[in-house]
């Protein structure tokens, strides 16, 4: 996670991660704003790069290669990352409404998500028709498209594929599917000629922007290519097999790609901003909405007042250096700037067949020294972000010296000002108390805790489950809580706290309480009630508020679908954000239904429910070297409760079981065997991992606790043999809210996997068998 020694005095909130926005998150990379925090809320982890995409599509590109890692992006540029999907904006009180997460509060928003294919009206269009926008749900689509081409059966005659649009991105998409496709079944042995290729354009002509010799030699092209092409052939109905237009002609279509009739996604009609009539958001110059200061847009979202633009990926590119200063001048009060698009613009238009057209105005030229032209300039821009400088260079210590000098002068600032130069950001006056206090050396002891007027008004939205055993709660907050023991049961307490190590505060919050209550269902307890410990940085009070709202409305939905109730807590200001959980669960006094850690018996076979990796990985994105989609993959396994998971455990027979955390795998077995006086085998080739683990270790990067876990290696009986092999570290791998790891007798385990990952937890594997307790000192024997 990113820290800041810096107090928080505004929020820049960017909804989606187009062209335009990972221009400014690497602008503000290299130079900072302080006092502004950046969040990103976009659907996708990795955002296509548009100019690379049919290149992909043709074979010519790997994933990898056309796809800005938006994950580690972030992390490098030190804003918080939101997956999720924005349905809303709720202007008059500053917040963005996301679908699966609370409110996000801004005080400047910008808006970069694209166009989206108006499909909605064309009937049958929406199930039957794929839109090439957004492009990275597209991707899924194509490769499905891969597959069927491939197993099109000979019998069904010729596959027919149609493009609908004839400006450039129909006309290049066309051409790359059918360069790819071809090559395809050529490696199948089959005929290319399998495949049939329909470009239909409502239009006189395809690509009407481009000047007559560019439209020219794609008639060519296209004719040469054996394309159908149909103008004035506006499509107004989709059926299975069949497209329809509107003078009454019919085309047959196995597959139909949609590039044309763009416009804004169904939510902005709700907000109350300014748009044009493709529900496209109208900007001045300085790509600032009309009709509200605050809100920003850039990109194919945009629609420029003074001069409409073609939806082109190169204005996109274009914008994000003016739309980066004007957001910095927006934040300072400060007069903003104009863009000024240009008239003339380099357009390159690939075949599919490494060849590509190029047009600037009049001018038209191609050839295959064009294509290679285009993969260098694409290629340049890419490495802009995939080269991410290194940051962590710097000698020990620079950046919190960094950071006191710049708190220090804008101490003075604020006290001489009333606003803060250093950062330039324009405060009131109450705010630039709030930062004096928030920079100044705080209290400590009880004067450390956050003001009560924040913690009602965070807490105050959020609603924890009520149980009948809680006398007193926070339904009725007193000096500490009251909570009853049903009769015939007994108390099971757990306690976890830990730093945030995301920079996602409703995540963490989610995480946080997952791992609190792993221990509980380790043990086969029902939680009862929770009772929170919360370090938050100091800062204006409403930046403090909306931080507790995130993470506890995380907490909250986890320890709800639990059945456990919060009852209480304690909130301080810290360094850092920090969340922990004391839990309260019941479980038979009898002590029947309990799963312990000693148990195992020879025989059993070892479970494993959830992959492992989470310590090498976390440590790789602290250091801007992991995937974000490894991130994403990690996080929501680690929200993933084990809940069910231990009660299916229970029903098959567990002898033992644990959830795996800190020690890593090695170290939690060690706990198993020796209070079950016996010895395990562990197969390495069946241990789950996380995508990106063995990745991250083989770069040498491991978690801060794995030497310590690594001690452990003298409980390994043939370490030796397996110290080169890659996974290998992961054994000592320290685990964040892990699966539960468990001793199953051998009659009931094939099933027992089978209900496991039926109920969600697909990774589950079999990594083991308990043997009994040999003569040898070391009790794990690790096997291939």
């Amino acid at each position: 996670m990113q820290s800041s020694h810096q107090p928080v005095l505004r929020d820049l909130v960017l909804v989606g991660g187009g062209h335009s926005h990972v221009g400014v998150l690497r602008m503000f990379a290299m130079k900072p704003e302080p006092g502004v925090r950046i969040t990103v809320i976009c659907t996708d982890i990795d955002t296509p790069y548009s100019g690379m995409l049919p290149g992909y599509i043709s074979g010519h590109y790997s994933f990898d290669e056309v796809h800005i890692d938006l994950g580690r992006l972030c992390a490098f540029a030190g804003a918080r990352l939101y997956h999720d999907a924005v349905v809303g904006i709720d202007r008059k009180n500053q917040k963005v409404i996301c679908q699966h997460r609370p409110p996000v509060a801004y005080d400047l928003l910008s808006i970069n998500i694209g166009s989206t294919p108006q499909v909605q009206h064309i009937e049958g269009a929406p199930t039957l028709a794929v839109p090439v926008k957004p492009i990275a749900q597209f991707n899924q689509r194509w490769l499905a498209l891969l597959d069927k081409a491939r197993q099109w059966p000979s019998h069904r005659g010729r596959m027919t594929i149609a493009v609908v649009g004839g400006g450039a991105g129909g006309v290049e998409l066309l051409l790359s599917m059918q360069y790819r496709l071809r090559h395809e079944l050529k490696a199948l042995g089959r005929s290319p000629e399998d495949l049939k290729f329909v470009l239909l354009t409502s239009g006189d002509t395809i690509l009407p922007t481009h000047n007559p010799g560019v439209r020219a030699r794609f008639v060519k092209v296209l004719q040469e290519r054996n394309v159908e092409v149909h103008t004035h052939a506006e499509v107004v109905q989709v059926s299975p097999g069949c497209l329809h237009t509107r003078d009454g002609r019919t085309f047959d279509a196995d597959e139909t790609m949609w590039v044309t009739q763009a416009g804004g996604p169904a939510w902005l009609q709700s907000t109350g901003l300014a748009l044009d009539d493709k529900g496209f958001i109208l900007v001045h110059p300085q790509l600032q909405c009309l009709n509200d200061p605050l809100v920003f847009a850039a990109g194919d979202i945009a629609s420029l007042v003074e001069r409409p633009l073609e939806k082109a990926g190169v204005f996109a590119v274009r914008m994000a250096k003016p739309l980066a200063e004007n957001l910095r001048r927006s934040l300072r009060g400060q007069k903003l700037l104009a863009y000024h698009p240009q008239h003339h613009w380099l357009a390159l238009i690939s075949t599919g067949n490494r060849y590509a057209v190029g047009s600037r105005g009049p001018w038209g030229f191609g050839g295959d020294w064009v294509w290679r032209w285009k993969d260098r300039i694409d290629r340049q821009f890419m490495r802009r972000f995939s080269e991410l400088p290194d940051m962590a260079t710097q000698a020990p210590g620079t950046n919190l010296q960094t950071a006191m000098r710049s708190m220090g002068q804008l101490l003075k600032d604020i006290q001489a000002q009333g606003k803060a130069p250093t950062t330039r950001l324009s405060l009131t006056s109450e705010e630039s108390l709030q930062a004096i206090s928030a920079i100044a050396m705080r209290c400590g002891g009880c004067g450390a805790k956050v003001g009560a007027n924040i913690l009602s008004r965070a807490l105050g939205s959020l609603q924890p489950v009520e149980r009948p055993d809680v006398l007193i709660g926070l339904h009725s907050p007193d000096d500490a809580a009251v909570v009853r023991v049903p009769p015939g049961m007994a108390v099971v307490q757990t306690v976890d706290f830990f730093r945030a190590f995301i920079d996602d505060p409703y995540l963490f919050g989610k995480v946080a309480a997952n791992h609190a209550l792993g221990d509980i269902f380790a043990m086969g307890g029902e939680p009862q009630t929770a009772t929170a410990v919360v370090t938050v940085p100091p800062g204006l009070e409403n930046k403090v508020e909306d931080l507790l709202t995130q993470m506890m409305g995380g907490a909250i939905e986890v320890l709800n679908a639990a059945g456990c109730a919060l009852v209480g807590g304690h909130t301080g200001e810290g360094a850092e954000l920090a969340l922990g959980f004391a839990i309260n669960g019941l479980i038979d006094e009898k002590m029947g239904s309990v799963m312990r850690k000693g148990g195992m018996q020879p025989g059993d076979v070892l479970l494993l429910t959830k992959p492992m990796g989470t310590g090498t990985l976390f440590a790789a994105h602290a250091r801007h070297a992991a995937k974000g989609r490894w991130i994403a993959a990690a996080l929501q396994s680690m929200v993933q409760s084990n809940q069910q998971g231990a009660a299916i455990l229970r029903t098959h027979g567990a002898t033992a079981c644990t959830d795996l955390t800190g020690f890593g795998l090695l170290g939690h077995l060690v706990e198993m065997t020796r209070p079950s006086g016996v010895d395990a085998e562990l197969n390495m080739s069946t241990l789950p991992l996380l995508d990106g683990a063995v990745d991250c270790v083989k770069a040498g990067i491991v978690s801060s606790l794995q030497p310590a876990n690594v001690r452990l290696r003298r409980a390994l009986r043939n370490a030796d043999e397996f110290v080169s092999d890659p996974r290998y570290p992961l054994l000592f791998d320290p685990q964040t809210a892990g699966g539960l790891l468990a001793s199953v007798p051998a009659a009931q385990a094939a099933v027992c996997v089978q209900a496991l990952k039926a109920a969600g937890y697909v990774h589950t594997a079999i990594i083991g068998r308990i043997t009994a307790q040999g003569e040898a000192i070391e009790p794990v024997l690790l096997k291939t």
